[in-house]
């Protein structure tokens, strides 16, 4: 893998598959849904084929490297998995550029996440034990936020989308609340203590590693910020059930 790693220029190939992903969502498996939600579930697609193995490539990268530490230094694989993530943001962000524009908050989202990776993968090719491990944080409720997504779309004009999206919205809001609320802060505070304390400045640039703790900071402070607002839609959703069956 590390031979792999080193001779084939993966981004580019990477970027190929998400794109042909795409393409095949787009007119194959969502061509009879309406447009504008088959734009949305195209999307939905290639993430859901970044996340989940993102995750498993993530943990593999972290768990065979001895090195563990937040200055540490990036190995060949960890830069696999670096870009096999910049390939799919790339991709996503072309689709919201074209299709959304309009869409300010998720466009800099994505390039302030592809920020991060570029600058770890590119520029200080070190830190990726860090990265890592807030991708697998970000990812491992992909497959579940995505499923509740697409049925969010449909639930509309179809009833078993509707049936899904109720029977998976507390389950997905609790596991997303508990990563993204617990989890993730707690990491980032540990992560802020290691990078103030000024040990990573010999390999990491203040200017590279404060502007990493302002993205992924701004990033989970907009996360707990969503989930919450998904919380009170489904308490007022649950509240105006009750109320109806009361009547």
């Amino acid at each position: 893998m590390e031979i792999l790693a080193l001779s084939v220029p993966t981004l580019p190939v990477f970027f190929s598959m998400f794109l042909l992903i795409y393409l095949l969502a787009y007119f194959g498996v969502f061509r009879n849904w309406k447009p504008k939600i088959r734009l949305e579930a195209s999307s939905c697609l290639i993430s859901i084929s970044h996340g989940t193995p993102a995750v498993f490539l993530a943990t593999y990268a972290i768990v065979t490297h001895s090195q563990r530490g937040f200055a540490s230094a990036n190995t060949s694989f960890q830069n696999l998995v670096l870009e096999f993530s910049i390939a799919y943001f790339l991709m996503d962000v072309i689709h919201y550029l074209i299709f959304f524009p309009s869409d300010f908050t998720f466009i800099a989202h994505h390039l302030a996440t592809l920020f991060v990776f570029v600058t770890c993968r590119y520029l200080v090719f070190h830190g990726a034990f860090a990265i890592l491990t807030l991708l697998i944080l970000a990812e491992v409720t992909s497959a579940c936020q995505n499923t509740w997504t697409l049925a969010s779309a449909r639930r509309s004009d179809l009833a078993t989308a509707n049936k899904l999206y109720e029977i998976l919205s507390p389950p997905f809001y609790t596991f997303y609340s508990v990563v993204r609320g617990l989890a993730g802060p707690f990491f980032v505070y540990e992560m802020g203590v290691f990078y103030f304390s000024g040990a990573a400045d010999s390999v990491i640039p203040r200017w590279v590693w404060v502007s990493w703790m302002i993205v992924i900071s701004t990033a989970i402070s907009m996360s707990i910020l969503w989930i919450s607002n998904l919380w009170m839609e489904l308490y007022r959703e649950r509240t105006g059930q009750v109320k109806e069956k009361m009547r």
